[in-house]
């Protein structure tokens, strides 16, 4: 591995009673970009999603995160590391205002998960970090909002607070975009955009225009194998490409 990848993958496989989710991948982040991963449903997105993030283990292959091979790391310590993943159903508590979730957030981070138990003002040391992420993300003037009251592209953006809130150098993102109206879609992309000045991004994304958009880089899977890789304006050019999912139902 060279300084400039910050991820990378040797033969990644992943096989489910004899049937190959992922066969063979070889990938490679580089170090500030955003790199997307799509594909046709079936393709192993998901699967080479949860290989990276150590939810699933690799039958085959090598995973590298800074050079340091976690291939049979848990995922805790994979993001202890830096590898921090977002998933793609909203997960914050939704009793909790948006102060109080990324506030969680901090105190897992800082390993004071017990700190629940504590008094109000032990609590209290987290706030102003909690609402630096908060402004962050554009969130500030809803910091004492319960997150079951705001809109879901809200959430979601409060859902990025609590992964920065992990201290992460490279975040997985599993489609952002999910569910959400076009307004929502150009306010997360902007997001996006903005905290990949900070932060390495490899998402998982089904809007081609969000990933025409934003990414540097996109690699294409298909049938759990990588089929291409390249810029948007490239991989629009390329007939396989174009068969296997540009011009096909991709939903």
């Amino acid at each position: 591995m060279t300084d400039e990848f910050i991820l990378e993958t040797h033969g990644l496989t992943k096989q489910f009673a004899g049937f190959y989710a992922v066969r063979d991948v070889n990938l490679q982040v580089r170090k500030g970009t955003i790199h997307a991963l799509i594909g046709p449903n079936g393709a192993g997105k998901t699967t080479c999603f949860n290989l990276l993030t150590k939810f699933l283990q690799p039958s085959e292959g090598q995973i590298l995160y800074k050079g340091k091979d976690i291939s049979a790391m848990a995922p805790a310590d994979v993001a202890r590391l830096g590898l921090v993943r977002s998933f793609q159903i909203s997960a914050v508590f939704p009793h909790l205002t948006a102060l109080e979730n990324v506030r969680v957030a901090l105190q897992r981070q800082h390993g004071a998960s017990f700190d629940f138990w504590r008094s109000k003002s032990v609590l209290n040391k987290y706030n102003q970090r909690a609402a630096e992420l908060l402004e962050d993300v554009g969130l500030s003037e809803f910091a004492n909002t319960p997150a079951v009251e705001m809109a879901y592209g809200r959430k979601r953006a409060l859902e990025i607070a609590t992964t920065l809130a992990l201290d992460p150098e490279m975040m997985l993102l599993d489609e952002p975009m999910a569910g959400m109206g076009h307004e929502d879609i150009d306010k997360i992309a902007a997001l996006i955009k903005r905290i990949s000045a900070k932060y390495t991004i490899l998402m998982v994304e089904h809007n081609l225009s969000v990933v025409s958009t934003l990414s540097d880089k996109i690699t294409v899977l298909t049938r759990g194998k990588i089929l291409a890789e390249g810029n948007y304006a490239d991989l629009t050019k390329d007939e396989r490409v174009k068969e296997a999912y540009l011009g096909a139902g991709h939903g």
